[in-house]
């Protein structure tokens, strides 16, 4: 069994927590501290959203700048076009920024949106009916 952890530099931990909290994700416990939340996506992928402090003991050289550079694209399948529209409307309540407009590309609908540190998220719904 292999797990992923995609590791992400924040600028504000317990805002980080709140954030996601509020678009439904849970963090474990046994991999969060005062530099470290361990966000749940599934059972074997887990966010772990780091201090930059602490994110810069894991790599060379310095820590990007996710509000002036794009440094990756977070994706998330999503089980509808509503669950898509759904967890925007949340991320912008909660503090999330747009970041594109709602993209469609053939069977693919889907929206994108920065969290507080400025990563970049995306879920997609793709629809597999073949209609």
């Amino acid at each position: 069994m292999r797990m992923i952890f995609v590791n992400l530099p924040v600028k504000d931990l317990p805002a980080t927590r709140r954030f996601f909290a509020a678009l439904g994700f849970s963090f474990n416990e046994d991999y969060s501290d005062d530099t470290a939340a361990c966000m749940v996506v599934e059972e074997n992928i887990f966010v772990m959203h780091l201090t930059e402090e602490k994110f810069a003991q894991f790599v060379n050289g310095p820590v990007g700048d996710p509000e002036r550079q794009t440094q990756a694209l977070t994706c998330f399948s999503a089980t509808s076009r509503q669950e898509v529209d759904d967890i925007k409307a949340k991320a912008l309540a909660a503090g999330g920024r747009e970041w594109k407009p709602n993209m469609e590309f053939g069977p693919m609908y889907g929206c994108s949106f920065q969290d507080l540190s400025g990563n970049v998220w995306e879920f997609m719904h793709m629809d597999q009916s073949g209609g």
